[in-house]
């Protein structure tokens, strides 16, 4: 399957979004610029004390939980393949004095930009839909795991990217298609009324593939979490649940929202 077409109308996509998202309440900038962390307490309690780590964080967006990561003292490296978004991290680290790597690189490409290895490769929060092949990214988290270190990913459950569009009966496949889900939108996730239509393509991987993917490329599974809530009220047909969390009207703790996977490197 040659990709190169979705990959690239997929970032027009995002370096579109960055100046959308920097602007918007659910990206809070101005917080974060106050002192706020981008990370939400699942993450911070599962990953741990990251002080002295090494850290490559895949599809970082415009930085802001990498930076997050380096305000409590990891040395982190973030990736992701929009040019305004790695030119949106950089300045950031330069305006808040807060030392970190960016990186511009589709995350199948990376081979290219780095040799080093890592104590945590990080990704979160809508990530895996937006790639194709999860074998050749499970080789790639190995790759960059020192021994011992561990991967890390919390992400809307694969039974999200179902629905249709106003998020009230299933629409797609919950197995991988090689063809991708080809989308159009108006505004984005994080401002509905955002001035911008586009076009997406992703695709649907089972939770199976994401573990198969890990466990296949000598990574351990520590756990496997799921959650009937999101952190973000992201999706169309939200309701506030207790914790301050968000579901789907009418399906409070009926389907997995989110998930998350520890898995370790052993040699």
């Amino acid at each position: 399957m040659d990709t190169k077409k979705y990959f690239e109308e997929n970032k027009k996509l995002w370096d579109a979004r960055v100046g959308i998202h920097a602007k918007s309440k659910l990206y809070n900038l101005d917080g974060f610029k106050k002192g706020n962390t981008s990370l939400q307490q699942i993450e911070l309690n599962e990953v741990g004390d990251v002080k002295e780590k090494t850290i490559l964080h895949l599809q970082c967006h415009f930085g802001l939980d990498t930076l997050s990561w380096a305000r409590l003292g990891a040395k982190v490296t973030g990736v992701d393949f929009s040019e305004e978004g790695i030119k949106l991290a950089k300045s950031l680290s330069d305006e808040l004095h807060i030392e970190a790597k960016f990186i511009c690189s589709n995350i199948y490409d990376i081979e290219n930009h780095i040799n080093e290895k890592f104590d945590i490769v990080f990704t979160s929060y809508g990530t895996i839909g937006w790639l194709n092949d999860l074998q050749e990214w499970g080789r790639l988290i190995s790759k960059y795991l020192k021994p011992g270190g561990f991967f890390y990913i919390v992400d809307f459950h694969n039974i999200m990217w179902m629905f249709d569009e106003e998020y009230k009966y299933f629409k797609y496949s919950y197995f991988f298609n090689e063809k991708p889900i080809e989308e159009k939108n108006q505004g984005t996730y994080a401002d509905r009324n955002a001035n911008i239509k586009n076009i997406e393509y992703g695709w649907n991987h089972p939770l199976s593939d994401v573990i198969n993917s890990l466990i296949s490329n000598g990574l351990q599974i520590e756990f496997l979490h799921e959650y009937p809530f999101s952190v973000y009220d992201v999706f169309p047909n939200m309701v506030k649940v207790e914790d301050g969390f968000y579901s789907l009207k009418g399906m409070e703790n009926i389907i997995p929202m989110m998930f998350s996977v520890k898995a370790t490197k052993s040699n």
